[in-house]
């Protein structure tokens, strides 16, 4: 992955007169939607699945998944959506034994085949990363977290970046730069009973899905949210509600990872839609969430989904 990636930002570099930063997202977007790492690809449906399914409700003893994350002045977007999902998997496999928040602060600081962690990264190598190295928990920034008394420690090691505004609606300070990515640390807080070691949770797989709606709808309604990217665009950055369709004005941004809990049809325009949590906390779209067009890959958010199952732990 890193040759990969150090030969592709030279190849931009040399041939572009864009500025560092935009090649490097250029460089982001080129890698997240082509599959470098080497999980396997799955493809199974079920028949008459519900024409609206929303995790939130399915699973109500994972109330976790109603959680929206602030990935604040980080890129990191790939890496908070990911360890979101894999947490409701948690949760949801053990029925609700495991309320755990895995760290996207460890993923993000530790996996060096990800990515550049705060600069950027890409998701489908984190899913491997879970099952080999295992992930600590670790809650949003300095506890705080938007449901009350969801979770009763911040874990091994929490968010290291402070919530900040993605657009301008002044409730929070503004979120200006991506700041660098914290140096890794294999060690928990010191306030926290668990070693490191002792505090891991591991996935026992990872995979794709197929570039199929059934079969995105099949894995969300058997094992829970999955992770998925969007194309994020100007109009779909500054969304505020309604089922989003690209317009064909907005410019391209950045790369998007998201976490896709349900979908459904909208009651007024009976446009099909996927439901999906942002990482840019609760000030933005739908209290957080976004509905964008199901069925016709809008924005590439039916390419690239990929999920895994949760090794449990025995205790």
């Amino acid at each position: 992955m890193k040759v990969i990636w150090k030969l592709l930002w030279l190849q931009l570099r040399l041939s572009s007169s864009l500025a560092p930063k935009q090649i490097w997202r250029r460089a982001v977007d080129y890698v997240a939607v082509n599959d470098f790492s080497d999980i396997p690809m799955v493809n199974d449906t079920m028949e008459n699945l519900p024409e609206a399914f929303d995790s939130r409700l399915q699973w109500p003893y994972c109330p976790g998944i109603g959680e929206i994350s602030d990935q604040a002045s980080c890129a990191s977007c790939w890496a908070v959506s990911a360890v979101d999902a894999m947490s409701d998997r948690i949760c949801i496999h053990s029925k609700g034994k495991h309320k755990v928040r895995l760290s996207a602060s460890n993923l993000v600081n530790c996996c060096s085949q990800c990515g550049e962690g705060c600069s950027g990264g890409f998701y489908k190598p984190a899913w491997k990363y879970w099952t080999v190295h295992g992930i600590v928990s670790g809650g949003v920034y300095e506890g705080e977290v938007n449901i009350p008394d969801l979770y009763s420690s911040v874990g091994c090691q929490p968010y290291e970046f402070k919530p900040c505004e993605h657009l301008l609606v002044n409730k929070l300070p503004s979120c200006i730069k991506d700041g660098p990515t914290p140096p890794c640390r294999k060690t928990c807080q010191s306030n926290y009973s668990v070693s490191y070691e002792d505090d891991a949770y591991y996935g026992k797989s990872a995979y794709m899905i197929e570039f199929n709606e059934q079969a995105i709808k099949t894995e969300i309604y058997r094992n829970g949210p999955v992770q998925g990217s969007v194309k994020m665009y100007s109009d779909l950055y500054n969304y505020k509600s309604g089922v989003y369709e690209f317009d064909k004005k907005g410019h391209f941004i950045f790369h998007h990872a998201v976490r896709i809990i349900g979908w459904g049809v909208d009651n007024t325009t009976k446009v099909p839609y996927w439901l999906v949590a942002n990482s840019f906390n609760r000030n933005w779209g739908e209290n957080g969430l976004f509905r964008i067009k199901r069925g016709l890959n809008e924005c590439w958010i039916e390419e690239g989904v990929v999920a895994g199952i949760p090794k449990l732990p025995q205790n």
